[in-house]
């Protein structure tokens, strides 16, 4: 098994993707859970499994009881130094299921950084209080980084990317698979589906995710719909090749309605502009779902996204039994839940107690 303790960090970054993956596989309390590349379908389905359990024990008080005791003895600190409210109240509420008392820092200019001191050094400050670190920033790969410098630190604490900057969300990945998971289980799983991915996708870091982890599954085809200018990035694309995937790039949003099992809706990530305004001038109003566009999908396909979102899914659609992102955002909080438990090896706890 790769340990990041058995390489040095200029050979481990000069890696690819796929070739860092088995340095972060979960496998007890040194696992970090950072880039998508790390999770088979074997993680997957064994993390879905769990989420739904954990969802079933916490419905019940006793349940509840026995869930928070698992990790009362274990502290989390949420590290958001970059704006987020549903990821970080998804942690939190995961964190809490799971008894984890919690610390946390997200406005940095109350930190010591406003000091001047390194985002390196705040995160390697928190490993000498917590036992767990969740972290969301700018700046991408910084996740990375630090999972290698705490791995061959004295006190090896695991971290939990919750967003780097444009490349990685490796956690929306995840509840966003078991969102599949359960919207197809009853129509042959995830596997022969055809997902629509609509918006801005250059920039959607939780669409370089789910992309690479929908390789995992067979004979699935991604659709990427978006106007040139936002169009899915040439490395996911060269990916997607190299894995042997059918994909197709197209602007004719409605054109691919009809053939979709899942659309998966994005808003504009202006905050990545490089000078003020510069997303404004893109014209997006073609990739807008509303309710005639509803009108050309099958009643069994769904409807995605990641939040927040803006004029790019309509509020008449939350009405429609497709619309699931409600249900995504919530699944988010047990999927989350099933991760920290498996770092911190109490899944095998859960699975007895809920019989399996």
């Amino acid at each position: 098994m790769s340990q990041l303790t058995d390489i040095a960090w200029d050979d481990f970054r000069k890696l690819s993707l796929q070739e860092k993956g088995p340095y972060f596989r979960l496998h007890g309390h040194e696992g970090h859970v950072i880039i998508a590349q790390q999770f088979d379908r074997e993680r997957l389905d064994s993390l879905g499994l769990l989420a739904t359990r954990i969802r079933r024990i916490a419905k019940t008080r006793n349940g509840m009881e026995f869930l928070q005791g698992l990790l009362s003895h274990k502290r989390a600190m949420l590290y958001f130094s970059q704006p987020s409210t549903r990821t970080f109240l998804s942690f939190l509420a995961a964190c809490e299921i799971l008894g984890l008392k919690l610390g946390e820092v997200r406005d940095t200019s109350i930190s010591s950084e406003f000091k001047g001191e390194s985002q390196e050094d705040s995160i390697r400050s928190f490993s000498s209080y917590f036992d767990l670190i969740v972290m969301r920033c700018k700046i991408g790969g910084l996740a990375e980084r630090m999972a290698w410098l705490l791995s061959n630190s004295e006190r090896p604490v695991p971290i939990v990317n919750a967003g780097s900057g444009k490349d990685q969300h490796p956690t929306q990945a995840v509840l966003d698979i078991y969102t599949l998971q359960r919207s197809f289980e009853n129509s042959g799983g995830i596997d022969g589906k055809r997902i629509v991915f609509v918006g801005d996708l250059l920039r959607g870091r939780t669409v370089r995710s789910l992309s690479h982890l929908l390789t995992q599954y067979r004979d699935v085809e991604q659709v990427f719909v978006a106007p040139a200018q936002l169009q899915v990035a040439e490395d996911i694309q060269f990916m997607l090749k190299t894995a042997g995937i059918n994909f197709t790039l197209t602007d004719d949003f409605r054109s691919q309605l009809p053939s979709a099992d899942a659309i998966y809706m994005t808003r504009v990530q202006d905050e990545w502009d490089a000078q003020k305004g510069e997303s404004g001038k893109v014209d997006i109003s073609r990739f807008c779902l509303g309710v005639d566009e509803l009108a050309l999908m099958n009643d069994s396909a769904v409807v995605m996204h990641p939040l927040p979102r803006r004029e790019e899914i309509s509020t008449a659609v939350d009405r429609d039994p497709r619309a699931v992102y409600w249900r995504q955002m919530r699944n988010g909080m047990w999927v989350r839940a099933a991760m920290i438990a498996t770092i911190f090896e109490t899944h095998e706890k859960i699975m007895e107690w809920a019989g399996i």
